[in-house]
C-alpha cells in the first residue's frame, strides 16, 4: 500500500538551518517550472533529505506559490501536505528494514505512477532509504525513469548514493547534502531548543555539522549519561587503582553499542586539553564547564602524552570497529591515559 505523507514538521524553506544553495536550486527550477522528473538527496542520517524532500513536494503542490519558490503554507495543498493527506505526494515504504523489493517498486510506483494526479499539477514520490533498493528493485525502477509521465517528480533520499546503479544515478539530479556549519547549529539549538550554552558546544563538537544528530543528542539522556561517566573518569583516572578502573570497565560494557560514542566523548576532551596547552584560549574549549578539570590536565601532561593518548583512542575506535576483546583493549586504553 502507499503511504500518504507523514506530515511535515516545517512549512517553509526559510525554517530550514543550512543547505541555502540547494534551497535556492529547488525554488528556482520551481518558480521556473524548470523541474527534472528524479532527484538524488544524498546525506547522511540526520542530515535533512527528510525535510527538504517535503518542502520541494510541498512547494511543487503549492496552489498559491510565493514569488521566491517557497511554498505559501496556507492553501488546501498546503495544508494536507503538513497533515500528510495530500493525495498526490506519495511516501514510498517497505516491510523489510534492510532492503526495498521490486514488488513494492511495481505496486507503490510503476503501478501508481500511469494513474494521473487527484488533484494537483504533479504526482510526487518520495523514497527514504532509496540506497535500499535490491538490484531487481533498482531495474523496475529504472523502467519509470526511462519514460515517466508528465506529470511525475520521483525523489530518492540516499545515505550513500554510489551503491545505485549508475544508469539511475545519470537519470537522476544528485542534490549533495553538506554539513552545516557548527555556529548555526548551536544557535538553533540553543533558541529553539533551549539547549544551555556548555552543553550545546558538545553536541556540536561531536554531531559534526549533522544538525538531525545534534538534536537527538541534546535531547538523549542516554547521551547525557554516557557524557557524565566520561568525564568523571577522565578527571578522576589519574587516582584511581586499577581494581577501580576495572570497575569502570565492567560498567562502560553495559553501553557496549556506544562505546564509539564514549570514545569520542574521551578524545573531544583530550583536543580541548591540546587545544587549551597550545593556547591557553578557554573560548575554544569545547567542554567550558570542565575549564578548571581541562587546565590541570593540560599542565601535567606533555604535548607528547596528549597525542599518544588521542592516537589511542583512534586506534582503540579501530579495533572495536574489528571485534577485539573488548575489556582488554579499555584496559590497555584507560592505562595508556593514566600514564601520560
Amino acid at each position: 500500500m502507499n503511504r500518504k505523507s507523514g506530515g511535515f514538521m516545517s512549512s517553509s524553506f526559510k525554517d530550514v538551518v543550512g543547505h541555502k544553495d540547494i534551497i535556492r536550486y529547488i525554488e528556482q527550477a520551481v518558480k521556473e517550472e524548470k523541474v527534472s522528473h528524479a532527484y538524488i538527496l544524498n546525506g547522511e542520517k540526520g542530515s535533512g533529505k527528510k525535510l527538504l524532500a517535503n518542502l520541494f513536494a510541498m512547494s511543487l503542490q503549492c496552489q498559491n506559490l510565493q514569488e521566491d519558490g517557497d511554498a505559501c503554507g496556507e492553501c488546501q495543498s498546503c495544508k494536507q501536505a503538513a497533515h500528510g493527506n495530500q493525495p498526490d505526494i506519495k511516501i514510498i515504504s517497505h516491510e523489510k528494514p534492510g532492503s526495498i523489493s521490486v514488488d513494492e517498486i511495481r505496486e507503490q510506483i510503476n503501478q501508481d505512477i500511469v494513474i494521473k494526479p487527484y488533484s494537483s499539477k504533479h504526482k510526487v514520490y518520495i523514497m527514504p532509504d532509496a540506497d535500499l533498493m535490491t538490484v531487481q528493485a533498482q531495474n523496475a525502477l529504472l523502467k519509470t525513469l526511462e519514460e515517466p509521465p508528465q506529470y511525475a517528480v520521483i525523489l530518492l533520499l540516499t545515505e550513500n548514493a554510489e551503491v545505485l546503479l549508475p544508469t539511475i544515478r545519470s537519470r537522476c539530479v544528485m542534490l549533495k547534502l553538506r554539513n552545516i556549519k557548527d555556529a548555526l547549529v548551536k544557535k538553533y539549538l540553543m533558541e529553539q531548543k533551549c539547549i544551555p550554552d556548555y552543553k550545546a558546544d558538545v553536541c556540536v563538537a561531536f554531531a559534526q555539522g549533522n544538525l538531525g544528530r545534534a538534536i537527538m543528542l541534546a535531547e538523549s539522556e542516554h547521551f547525557n549519561e554516557i557524557k557524565e561517566e566520561s568525564v568523571h573518569l577522565l578527571k578522576h583516572i589519574n587516582e584511581m587503582e586499577l581494581y577501580e578502573i576495572e570497575d569502570a570497565i565492567k560498567h562502560m560494557s553495559a553501553y557496549k553499542l556506544d562505546v564509539t560514542d564514549y570514545l569520542d566523548i574521551m578524545a573531544i576532551w583530550y583536543r580541548d586539553v591540546l587545544l587549551f596547552k597550545a593556547t591557553m584560549d578557554p573560548e575554544r574549549v569545547v567542554f567550558s564547564d570542565q575549564l578548571k578539570a581541562i587546565k590541570e590536565r593540560a599542565q601535567k601532561s606533555s604535548y607528547e602524552g596528549i597525542e599518544k593518548i588521542l592516537e589511542s583512542l583512534e586506534t582503540a575506535k579501530a579495533r572495536i570497529k574489528a571485534n577485539v576483546n573488548f575489556e582488554l583493549l579499555m584496559e590497555l586504553l584507560l592505562l595508556t591515559i593514566k600514564e601520560n
